[in-house]
């Protein structure tokens, strides 16, 4: 919006920009919280392109951002009840056969679901895309739907597959089967980090905005939106038009505060995330990015849904070397365990946390518990998360229907009963991490630019 030549104030509630992307400090070394991975590299590519085509051309967004992504070798390594494989699946792994296949029908779809998140869902121009993933799913409309139709595929490789939903805090019961061709597509196209951590993208993203001329408040909460201004506890805004970023939920508080407040429905995962120095490097066969999966995937989602803690979880173990991705001199290890939105507050010594550190151990392959490899250490958690703006810790706010995850999402980009409020990120796009939050960023901007006659 600043690009295109308006005055735009940004007021954040927080002392440093990201939301759920912070970077900290842990023993000395340098560590990013939320997302660790960026997928769908084109979103970003044609973000860059329209800064630049709203600019006089004398300097590029390539230049402002002075951002490096770096690809990986991987998506993760995966373990499911004894058994362990990469994406791709590696030569002479059992699954290989069937990945093989189910990569030859989702890998290429890349390209289709790029221009899905960032073009309007009524631009007539994405209706090539979108029939050809419609041909990929036939009637099969949610991701556990279509991939128990695949009767080929191993019980073990299609909920690895699966789990992946858990990235839109849900269960494949709640996503839209496009969700199943993500990790074949990720597989091709790659996972990637930018040098210096992923940190680096919201450090890149306020580059552009003070290159565009936006003015940054941080550390100043919105108190109530109305009509043509918002307030803070301090200061006054004229409006012309708000976006907001808020959880919905949160969002609605600020414009009518007085309103009695709704009890949630069914809410989205949390988290509870162990960022660590280590004070001895793991061993050689840990992978940078590892994911353990539960003895069984659907109970885990039935106890989500129900806020209960879950007897066994899905848990991220991403591991970094020293000098791998950060400027570090010693080894970290961010450990990401799926936890229910009950708002509270976890440790090392919670009996869930502990069993879960305990069963992450043995499946990665270490001969000592986890614990014994751990320096200093900070840990996030639904409590945490609930002070942030999202109720109960639930990291994805509410659940919406499967088939409003899409380009028919409730809210909307643009309210009806408010024509001068606009959504971005997590109002809008709870799931799907940086692409669909930048894509929907895009799009709710091209609309609001097109209201703005310019």
């Amino acid at each position: 919006m600043g690009r295109a030549g308006h005055r735009v104030t940004l007021l954040e509630a927080s002392d440093d920009l990201g939301g759920k992307s912070r970077r900290i400090e842990v023993g000395g070394q340098r560590m990013d919280t939320g997302p660790s991975l960026v997928t769908f590299p084109g979103v970003w590519e044609e973000l860059l392109r329209r800064w630049d085509g709203l600019g006089d051309g004398r300097e590029s967004a390539r230049e402002v951002t002075g951002l490096k992504l770096r690809r990986l070798g991987e998506v993760g390594r995966y373990y499911y009840r004894g058994k362990v494989c990469s994406l791709p699946v590696e030569e002479g792994h059992p699954w290989r056969a069937a990945w093989e296949r189910f990569e030859d029908i989702h890998g290429g779809l890349g390209p289709e679901v790029t221009s899905l998140l960032t073009a309007d869902p009524l631009d007539r121009g994405t209706l090539p895309a979108l029939l050809k993933l419609l041909r990929v799913y036939g009637a099969k409309l949610t991701t556990r739907g279509y991939l128990d139709a695949l009767r080929w595929l191993p019980e073990g490789l299609r909920e690895v597959i699966a789990i992946h939903t858990l990235n839109a805090g849900v269960g494949p019961d709640r996503t839209p089967a496009l969700y199943a061709s993500m990790p074949a597509i990720m597989a091709r196209d790659g996972v990637w980090v930018p040098e210096g951590g992923v940190y680096e993208i919201p450090r890149a993203l306020e580059n552009l905005a003070r290159a565009a001329g936006v003015e940054i408040h941080t550390g100043e909460p919105v108190t109530a939106i109305r009509q043509g201004r918002v307030l803070t506890e301090g200061a006054e805004y004229p409006a012309d038009a708000v976006v907001s970023g808020l959880d919905a939920g949160v969002l609605e508080e600020k414009l009518a505060p007085h309103r009695h407040k709704a009890r949630p429905g069914k809410l989205s995962c949390s988290g509870v995330a162990i960022y660590a120095a280590l004070r001895e490097e793991l061993p050689e066969s840990v992978a940078t990015h590892g994911v353990v999966l539960p003895g069984d995937p659907r109970v885990l989602y039935r106890s989500l849904e129900a806020r209960e803690e879950p007897e066994e979880t899905m848990a991220f173990v991403n591991y970094y070397r020293p000098g791998e991705v950060y400027p570090n001199d010693g080894g970290t290890l961010a450990l990401l365990l799926t936890a229910p939105p009950n708002g509270r507050a976890y440790g090392l010594e919670s009996p869930f946390v502990e069993r879960e550190l305990g069963r992450l151990g043995r499946e990665i392959g270490l001969s000592r518990p986890i614990e014994e490899y751990l320096g200093e250490h900070e840990i996030l958690h639904p409590r945490y998360f609930e002070g942030r703006g999202a109720p109960g810790g639930a990291l994805y706010g509410e659940v919406r229907p499967f088939w409003r995850s899409g380009p028919f999402h409730s809210p909307r980009y643009n309210d009806r009963r408010r024509p001068w409020l606009w959504r971005v990120g997590a109002s809008v796009h709870p799931g799907g991490g940086i692409p669909a939050v930048l894509g929907g960023a895009m799009i709710s901007t091209t609309r609001l630019l097109r209201s703005l006659g310019g």
